[in-house]
């Protein structure tokens, strides 16, 4: 299977870079599932049901969210209607709309698990992240139920996320970071199988701070005061992403590299 994972896509300039760009990449990469996070993608806090289409359109299998999920009101009703619409899963039952993980079927009868799970460290504190995602995994284990198996870590703590990550290894296909909007150079093959990324990166305009115009958080940092809102950086987007194949037997990746596309980052786009 070939799947593509998209970092938090930022404001209008991240969907429309990601837009502009999906429809070829899921040809040229052959693209069997792509999964998105979205959680900044109504201007930069949250997303709604129109900018959710517009990623659909533009071939995103799954979107995901993290700890903006409910920063625009309209999501509280969208995400009971959208199941192609998570929210992090360690949410305490019954306290949130929607749904964490979800299982797929692609065309051709596999089916693909994915999970959107919020860490700790510096974060919401949420309910534990590594027991509701075993939890998953043992409920959809990976080649008896599920094709593959993704799990969005939306964290700050890179040690979090590197603990999580070889706590799945083996039993997921896929399980990387989102939330601090820059992508991490350690895109690798675990030593059980599972493919790995701390962060994959946003699809936003890096001519900014993770997103947004560089002048109030900047003021911020140096008075410690608020001088007005933060908003996205308008200018040319970098898609920024990963690409997996797996194993059809076993569900565990055999290749893993990055996708960088426009803007500001130096391009690579891997060769199929």
């Amino acid at each position: 299977m070939r799947i593509a994972f998209f970092g938090d896509v930022v404001g209008k300039s991240g969907r429309d870079g990601l837009c502009d760009v999906l429809p070829d990449l899921r040809k040229q990469l052959q693209l069997d599932f792509v999964v998105v996070n979205a959680e900044n993608a109504a201007g930069g806090f949250g997303i709604t049901e129109k900018t959710a289409n517009e990623m659909y359109d533009a071939g995103a299998d799954v979107l995901t969210l993290g700890n903006h999920a409910w920063d625009q009101s309209e999501t509280l009703s969208h995400i009971e209607r959208e199941p192609r619409l998570l929210r992090p899963v360690n949410y305490r039952e019954g306290t949130a709309p929607g749904r964490g993980a979800g299982l797929y079927d692609l065309p051709d009868g596999r089916r693909v698990l994915v999970m959107n799970v919020m860490l700790r460290l510096y974060m919401q504190p949420l309910e534990d992240p590594f027991a509701y995602v075993n939890h998953e995994i043992e409920s959809c284990p990976l080649s008896a139920v599920a094709d593959a198996i993704i799990v969005d870590m939306h964290g700050e703590a890179t040690s979090e996320k590197v603990a999580l990550g070889n706590y799945c290894d083996g039993r997921a296909s896929l399980v990387v970071g989102t939330h601090t909007h820059v992508p991490t150079a350690d895109h690798r093959i675990l030593p059980k199988g599972t493919a790995y990324q701390t962060d994959a990166g946003m699809c936003g305009d890096y001519d900014s701070v993770i997103g947004m115009v560089k002048d109030e958080p900047i003021n911020r940092f140096v008075t410690h005061m608020r001088s007005g809102r933060f908003v996205p950086a308008s200018g040319e987007a970098t898609v920024c992403g990963l690409y997996v194949e797996t194993d059809d037997a076993t569900g565990l990746a055999v290749r893993c590299e990055p996708i960088r596309t426009g803007g500001q980052l130096a391009e690579f786009i891997p060769e199929v």
